[in-house]
């Protein structure tokens, strides 16, 4: 009887810490590995070991629990068959008249040690890795590492077999859609606030977002003739908003560049009024209404500039694109000065498209409308 317990009580301990290596290491994010691995020493680094190269703890594991398991199994059952040979302990069980069967104790302990197995080395210990792998982390890196060693000509072979089954290691582990889900997941445990999830947010479908989606429209767009004076533009917009304003040669469609606001004032102090808006004309980035924003975002970036023109696909101006309308989407808040009357200019794009085609009968006119 003695022995039964041992072999049992081996069994189940040692499948008990294989389970629970088994969920805290599967449970370890990779920002606890970095945060780990920045605070230097042998947590740290082995992690790091453990993490590039998986196959090699969890196969020490399924060795172990493998192993203990088989020679619980034979050990137990050795015994129960030696201690109840002869015995006539046990059940019989009658099925509704149909079938009758004897319930040995071997059967009797060979479920009961299935069930210790399920419940005490499954189940129990792969939940409290689950919810405590920050607790357990050092414990299980360091007995890891001498089960590794222990059973190191095991472990090797067992990776020989599974190299070929593992997966790129070029490939991230991670994607978009994982690096969303934890976000709403951190925000709704409080982690994060819900301005800065919005922002992570908007930052992982930057991508996504392209020149068209975020330009202000050719409609609503201020742009001055090139050959006009300087004091002609001044007295005609004296309450001028935009700091940068685009230059043209003939129509809007040939758009030459653009000039700065303030260097307009400076020209008029410096009685260089008569001069051309040319004169102070400055180069302007050009990209297709398909553009990527993240693209154009670094482009700004190198060329210190803070507006682009977008062109359409026959090279006909689209519309404007600044700095500040890719920081928007950023953050997703439209930002509006002291001095802006409209806050997406978008809208007002659409709306005046609404109006004039209310104008000439292309779209219906509501009831409202037909009685002003």
């Amino acid at each position: 009887m003695f022995l039964l317990f041992v072999f049992a009580s081996i069994s189940i301990v040692f499948s008990f810490l294989c389970s629970v290596w088994e969920a805290v290491l599967l449970s370890i994010t990779p920002a606890y590995t970095e945060v780990k691995l920045k605070e230097g020493g042998f947590l740290g680094n082995k992690l790091k070991e453990f993490k590039e190269n998986i196959d090699r703890p969890l196969s020490a594991i399924l060795t172990l629990n493998t192993v203990a398991h088989t020679v619980g199994a034979m050990g137990v059952g050795a015994q129960a068959a030696s201690i109840w040979k002869d015995s006539i302990w046990g059940w019989d069980i009658d099925l509704f008249g149909y079938y009758s069967f004897f319930l040995g104790m071997e059967v009797i302990v060979a479920v009961i040690m299935t069930m210790a197995i399920l419940y005490i080395s499954e189940i129990f210990p792969k939940t409290i890795g689950a919810n405590y792998w920050r607790s357990l982390a050092p414990f299980t890196v360091r007995s890891l590492n001498i089960v590794i060693k222990f059973l190191y000509p095991l472990v090797w072979f067992s990776q020989q077999i599974t190299k070929f089954l593992k997966n790129d290691k070029s490939k991230s582990v991670l994607s978009r859609a994982d690096f969303t889900a934890m976000t709403d997941i951190a925000e709704k445990g409080g982690e994060l606030k819900q301005n800065e999830s919005k922002i992570i947010r908007n930052l992982l479908g930057f991508n996504k977002i392209l020149a068209k989606d975020v330009m202000t429209p050719r409609t609503v767009v201020v742009a001055a003739d090139e050959t006009m004076t300087i004091r002609e533009f001044y007295e005609k917009n004296k309450n001028l908003r935009f700091s940068r304003v685009p230059l043209f040669q003939d129509s809007k469609d040939h758009i030459t560049g653009y000039f700065l606001k303030d260097k307009l004032l400076a020209s008029l102090i410096e009685k260089k009024d008569e001069d051309q808006l040319s004169s102070i004309k400055r180069e302007l980035i050009v990209v297709n209404d398909k553009y990527p924003i993240p693209d154009l975002f670094n482009q700004f970036m190198e060329k210190r500039e803070h507006i682009a023109l977008v062109v359409g696909d026959f090279g006909g101006m689209a519309g404007i694109a600044s700095l500040e309308d890719v920081i928007e989407t950023l953050l997703g808040l439209e930002i509006v000065d002291e001095y802006d009357g409209i806050e997406d200019m978008q809208i007002l794009a659409r709306q005046k498209w609404e109006k004039r085609a209310k104008e000439l009968g292309l779209i219906k006119k509501n009831d409202n409308e037909k009685k002003d």
